[in-house]
C-alpha cells in the first residue's frame, strides 16, 4: 500500500525521506480530495494484466511507453533527474506505474504545502492536470515506469509559476469544490 507524508523543510539530498518529526501521515482519502488518484497492480504481470487493460480502456489511455531511470539507463540522466525535481505543471494527467524499483512524487496540497507520495513495485498514480508536483528517485536511485497517455503524449512541464493556464485554474476550481 502507498503511503504518503508532509514533507519537512530540509534541503539535502532530495533522495532522502524527509518525514516530519514526528511524522505527519497522509492518507490515500487526503490524496483523493487533492485529485490523485492511487491504484495497486500486479507489476511482474503488467503486459497480461486484465485489470491494467481494463483501466486503460476505461481511462481511454491509448498510449504508453516505459522509461527505465537510472544513471546506466536514461541518457543525459543527471539533468533529467534535476529537471524531474523542478516544480510543475501539466495541461494534461499525469499517470505513472512503477514496474520496478521506486521513488516519491511530491504535490503540493491545498495549502501549498509539500507532500510526499512513496512508490514502489505495482503502484499506480494519476496526478491531475493543473497540480504543482515534481518526481524524484529516492536512495534506491532506480525505477522502472509505464508512462500512459489519453492520446499522442505531450511531455511539456510548465514550471512554476504556471497559475494562468487554464489547467491550473480548472484545479483550483475543483480544490475549492472538495473543499466545501
Amino acid at each position: 500500500m502507498v503511503e504518503a507524508w508532509y514533507m519537512d523543510e530540509s534541503q539535502e539530498d532530495q533522495r532522502a525521506p524527509h518525514r516530519l518529526r514526528p511524522n505527519r501521515a497522509v492518507s490515500l482519502e487526503q490524496l483523493r480530495r487533492l485529485g490523485v488518484a492511487y491504484r495497486k497492480l500486479d507489476a511482474d504481470n503488467y503486459e497480461t494484466d486484465p485489470c491494467l487493460k481494463e483501466i486503460r480502456r476505461a481511462e481511454n489511455y491509448s498510449w504508453m511507453d516505459i522509461i527505465t531511470i537510472h544513471k546506466d539507463k536514461l541518457p543525459n540522466y543527471e539533468e533529467k533527474i534535476k529537471t524531474f525535481y523542478e516544480e510543475h505543471l501539466h495541461l494534461d494527467d499525469e499517470i505513472r506505474y512503477i514496474l520496478d524499483g521506486s521513488g516519491y512524487f511530491d504535490v503540493r496540497d491545498k495549502d501549498d504545502k509539500w507532500i510526499r507520495i512513496s512508490m514502489e513495485k505495482g503502484d499506480m498514480i494519476t496526478l491531475p492536470a493543473g497540480i504543482y508536483h515534481r518526481f524524484t528517485l529516492d536512495e534506491n536511485n532506480y525505477v522502472k515506469a509505464m508512462r500512459l497517455f489519453v492520446g499522442e503524449p505531450v511531455w511539456t512541464a510548465y514550471n512554476r509559476p504556471a497559475d494562468d493556464f487554464p489547467a491550473r485554474k480548472q484545479y483550483m476550481k475543483f480544490l475549492a469544490e472538495e473543499a466545501q
